[in-house]
């Protein structure tokens, strides 16, 4: 059994690589290639979770489990707030093939899933990027996004302003773009072509008035059934897409939230992006039509990544 520390992994998994791979597992998700079950989170204190997600990739030959500490507050203390391990075994004996380090697959595939479906549903002509929560996540997307559109001015926000400032000042300094800091969230989103919410808000940190048409939204942060960054009024206006329906019909505050107030029914949801990878669903339909990702993370991404890692090691 080989164990894969964090460092390796960020070696190994960059997002160039991690996005064509987040592709494929969208792809074996929705085609049946893939079995996982729903995710097991297990409360422990406060907001702090357990969670349990299996899944197996049958093209493959391998199956596994991701293993998983949620502390959201561990950023005050300096820490990862996503800890843990995928265990990956093989399927004709079962032996326990690596455990490879889940808070590094996690940061990058994150990401990567996200630019796999801004690739499928954003219009090509996309140069406003807005960042909504300015933490790990925002600048992986910010890396993410770049590979697959042409992104021209980005705004980022966060309740934390001086999240956001040192956000600008590093970003900037990367991709040599200009980042405006923005006082509110639809001032990040005014006008913006493709908006990323990555935060561990509770309540919508944006609704429709703060959408143009025609934009794409990466709903990202909201991942449990009784947190929502999205109002029910632009979930219901919006053509919405999983990366799991069985997942999203369980687990997305965004979309349970929204059908409880009457704004959206489970009727309106589009499907898969999987499946519009394939062809086999209609990705956006016209050019003001607001598309919007609910993204909350599968099991057979990490598996996918951590299967690609184990093979750079070897």
């Amino acid at each position: 059994m080989i164990q894969i520390s964090a460092a390796e992994v960020e070696k190994c998994l960059t997002m160039e690589s991690c996005i064509p791979l987040m592709r494929e597992a969208l792809v074996a998700l929705s085609s049946g290639k893939a079995h996982q079950v729903v995710r097991l989170a297990m409360p422990i204190e406060g907001r702090n979770l357990l969670g349990l997600m299996p899944a197996a990739l049958l093209d493959k030959g391998i199956s596994g489990v991701k293993v998983l500490s949620v502390f959201p507050d561990n950023a005050k203390k300096g820490l990862h707030s996503h800890q843990g391990q995928v265990l990956v075994f093989e399927n004709e004996g079962g032996s326990l093939l690596a455990a490879v380090d889940a808070g590094a697959i996690t940061g990058v595939r994150t990401a990567a899933a996200s630019a796999v479906a801004t690739d499928a549903l954003a219009p090509k002509d996309s140069p406003i990027l807005a960042i909504l929560g300015a933490g790990l996540q925002g600048r992986q997307h910010v890396s993410a996004i770049c590979q697959v559109r042409k992104i021209q001015k980005i705004r980022v926000w966060d309740i934390r302003p001086e999240a956001s400032q040192a956000f600008a000042k590093e970003i900037g300094a990367e991709t040599d773009l200009p980042v405006t800091v923005c006082d509110t969230a639809h001032a990040a989103c005014e006008n913006a072509d493709i908006i990323c919410t990555l935060t561990p808000a509770k309540e919508p940190i944006i609704d429709l008035a703060d959408v143009k048409p025609g934009a794409h939204i990466n709903a990202v942060g909201a991942c449990s059934p009784n947190a929502r960054e999205i109002g029910g009024s632009l979930m219901g206006a919006g053509r919405v897409f999983t990366d799991w329906q069985k997942a999203a019909l369980l687990e997305a505050g965004d979309i349970l939230l929204a059908e409880a107030e009457g704004l959206l029914k489970k009727e309106q949801l589009a499907g898969e992006v999987g499946a519009v990878l394939t062809g086999a669903l209609e990705g956006r339909q016209n050019e003001t039509q607001i598309t919007i990702f609910e993204a909350l993370g599968q099991a057979t991404e990490d598996l996918m990544a951590a299967d690609y890692i184990l093979e750079k090691i070897r």
